[in-house]
């Protein structure tokens, strides 16, 4: 006899929601490699394909008043929370109708509308800024949650152990979502990291932690339901290690030779997305036609914003140093 658990599940309207934010990502993943191989934008890119079923959980269970940092490779993160393609794609294309006015470029998006308060280039800072930003909704007595994006090889420097550390201290709600795909830029895991499991250092933190299968939907569900719920009781913080694969190199132009390819291959053919429209249908949460539907109008918004962001004006030469200081210093 199967064992049978408790742990809540995604019923047919989550799967379904988790199901559309992972689409997002990946139409708008793939319409961004092809517009930079075509010339159309020039820009670093770093693809998250591969890793939806995170973030597009996750988000699930957020509002627009919650809030999320992340990293240079988190543009699904941004895009799971619901930040308006138009605005991002000005922004990759450097223009100035984009959420940083050109200015940042795919590596520093941020939509405060949407609660996408920070991505940045550092390695590990989203956690302790999440920090401050958990201790401004503690301050304020909010129901507000905050996630830190970062992956596995952000692990391994001190950012991550004193933000663990000072939000177990002060109880922030904040969830530490580590996306651990295996591969730290083009260092394998094991190489670099002297644990076998991320989610074990939560223990030298007080604090729940977890190793969670990124690439399936119910076990994602049933953690980050725990995990929001903790935050909003106001019981302070969990660490999630989310295991997957990225299907794709470090950045945009990288050829992988770090990856065995086998691995690769095996990690390809089970592509969350395909499978998850397969069960979608299976269970009868809904029809082919159906979910052709929602492809065809995520596509349409998609080109809309392609066409928004190449339509925007680029930059006056006054922004160039507007932004920048809070008050204009002579030289």
């Amino acid at each position: 006899m199967a064992e049978q658990s408790n742990a809540p599940k995604p019923d047919a309207q989550a799967l379904l929601d988790i199901f559309r934010r992972m689409v997002r990502i990946e139409r708008n993943d793939d319409a961004i490699r092809t517009a930079m191989r075509r010339g159309r934008i020039t820009a670093p890119y770093y693809s998250g394909r591969g890793q939806e079923v995170i973030p597009a959980t996750i988000s699930h269970f957020l509002n627009d008043d919650d809030q999320i940092c992340t990293i240079y490779r988190g543009i699904h993160d941004m895009v799971a929370k619901g930040i308006p393609l138009r605005p991002l794609w000005a922004e990759i294309s450097g223009k100035v109708d984009g959420t940083c006015k050109g200015k940042g470029g795919p590596m520093h998006l941020t939509h405060p509308e949407t609660g996408v308060m920070v991505t940045t280039g550092i390695v590990g800072s989203s956690m302790p800024i999440a920090n401050g930003l958990g201790w401004a909704a503690k301050l304020d007595g909010s129901k507000r949650v905050v996630v830190a994006y970062f992956g596995d090889g952000a692990s391994n420097i001190g950012a991550f152990h004193e933000a663990l550390n000072l939000a177990s201290l002060w109880k922030l709600p904040v969830l530490f979502v580590c996306q651990n795909n295996g591969f730290g830029e083009h260092t394998r895991y094991e190489i670099a990291t002297s644990v076998d499991k991320i989610s074990t250092r939560a223990v030298s933190y007080n604090m729940p932690g977890f190793t969670v299968n990124g690439n399936d939907p119910d076990d994602m569900y049933a953690h980050v339901h725990a995990a929001v719920a903790r935050a909003r009781a106001g019981e302070g913080p969990t660490l999630l290690e989310c295991k997957t694969f990225r299907f794709l190199g470090h950045l945009i132009g990288d050829d992988d030779f770090y990856m065995d390819k086998a691995e690769k291959e095996a990690a390809m053919a089970k592509d969350p997305l395909p499978r998850l429209r397969a069960r979608l249908i299976a269970e009868g949460h809904a029809s082919e036609a159906d979910l052709d539907k929602l492809i065809a109008d995520i596509e349409a918004e998609i080109a809309d914003a392609q066409e928004y962001g190449a339509n925007s004006p680029t930059p006056s030469r006054d922004e160039l140093r507007r932004d920048v200081f809070a008050e204009e210093m002579p030289a």
